[in-house]
C-alpha cells in the first residue's frame, strides 16, 4: 500500500468546499474529507488546500502549481475546468492543456496525482443542455491526459447517482455535503485506499418521485432567477466569486492536530 504524508489540493470552488458548510462556520468539502480519510491511515499526514472559488483552469495553473510544488507533496488532487465549461469561449483543448501541464509537472516530481471527470450537467438542470457536448469533450481529454501521465482518475461520469439532486446544493453548481462525501469516496476508491469500496456509485433510496412538466418549468424559472441571473451578472461585469479571496489552507498542516487539538481557551482548564 502506498503511504502519503503530504497532500496538496489544487482547484476551484469544489475543492475549496463550497456547498459543504459556509463562510461563517467554515467549509469542509471533498479535499478536507479525503484528507481526514488519509489521516485515519497515516496520522502524521500534513495537508494544504490551495483552491479558490471562481478560478478558471489557466488561473489554477498559473496561481497554484508553483505553490503546490514548493510544498513537495507526495499526493495531489487537481480538479479544475468546470468554470470554463460555462464560459462562451470554451475550448476543450485549451482548458485540458492547462490540466495536462499540471499533471506533467507534478508527476515529474514523483507526486501521485488524482483527478475527476465531470457529470452531465444537463441531467442536473435542463437549462444546461446546450453544454452537454462540452462536458463530453472535456472528459475525453481529461482521461487521455491522465493516461499519458499516469494520473489516477475517479471517473464519476457513468453513474446516475452523481446527478441526483440530493448530492447537489440548491445552486446546482456545487456539490452539497453528501455530494462532497461521495466525491471523496470516489477518489479514495480510485487511489485504492484501505477500506475504500465502490459504494459511492450506488443510487440513493428511495428514488425521487417524477416531476410533472409544469412543476419542472416552475422549478427551472426559480433557479434561473435565484442563481443563474446573479451568475450572469458577474460574468457581464467581469467579476468573480473568488475576487479578493486567498487559499483557505495555504500551508501544510497536520490534519489530526487541526481536528482534535483542544481549544486554546479551554485546554488548561481543570476537568470537573
Amino acid at each position: 500500500m502506498t503511504s502519503y504524508s503530504r497532500y496538496v489540493a489544487l482547484g476551484d470552488s469544489q475543492t475549496e468546499g463550497v456547498g459543504d458548510g459556509d463562510d461563517r462556520t467554515g467549509l469542509r468539502g471533498l479535499a478536507d474529507r479525503l484528507a481526514e480519510r488519509l489521516a485515519a491511515i497515516e496520522p502524521d499526514l500534513h495537508y494544504a488546500n490551495l483552491a479558490v472559488r471562481g478560478k478558471l483552469a489557466h488561473q489554477v495553473h498559473a496561481e497554484q502549481l508553483d505553490a503546490a510544488l514548493a510544498l513537495r507533496p507526495d499526493l495531489a488532487t487537481v480538479v479544475a475546468g468546470f468554470n470554463d465549461l460555462l464560459r462562451p469561449g470554451f475550448d476543450a483543448d485549451q482548458v485540458v492543456g492547462h490540466l495536462d501541464a499540471m499533471f506533467a509537472a507534478l508527476t515529474a516530481h514523483g507526486v501521485v496525482v488524482a483527478t475527476l471527470t465531470f457529470p452531465d450537467v444537463a441531467r442536473i438542470t435542463p437549462l444546461a443542455r446546450p453544454i452537454s457536448g462540452r462536458v463530453t469533450a472535456m472528459n475525453q481529454r481529461i482521461r487521455a491526459s491522465a493516461e499519458r501521465h499516469g494520473v489516477v482518475v475517479a471517473d464519476t461520469t457513468p453513474y446516475p447517482v452523481v446527478t441526483d439532486p440530493r448530492l447537489w446544493s440548491t445552486d446546482r453548481l456545487h456539490a452539497g455535503p453528501l455530494g462532497h462525501q461521495r466525491i471523496a469516496d470516489a477518489l479514495a476508491y480510485a487511489l485504492r485506499l484501505p477500506g475504500a469500496d465502490d459504494r459511492w456509485t450506488e443510487s440513493l433510496h428511495p428514488p425521487l418521485p417524477a416531476r410533472g412538466a409544469l412543476s419542472t418549468a416552475a422549478n427551472e424559472l426559480r433557479w434561473a432567477a435565484t442563481f443563474l441571473g446573479p451568475w450572469l451578472g458577474r460574468r457581464l461585469t467581469g467579476r468573480s466569486s473568488g475576487d479578493g479571496r486567498t487559499a483557505k489552507r495555504p500551508d501544510l498542516l497536520p490534519v489530526r492536530d487541526r481536528r482534535k487539538a483542544p481549544d486554546a481557551a479551554t485546554a488548561d482548564r481543570p476537568r470537573p
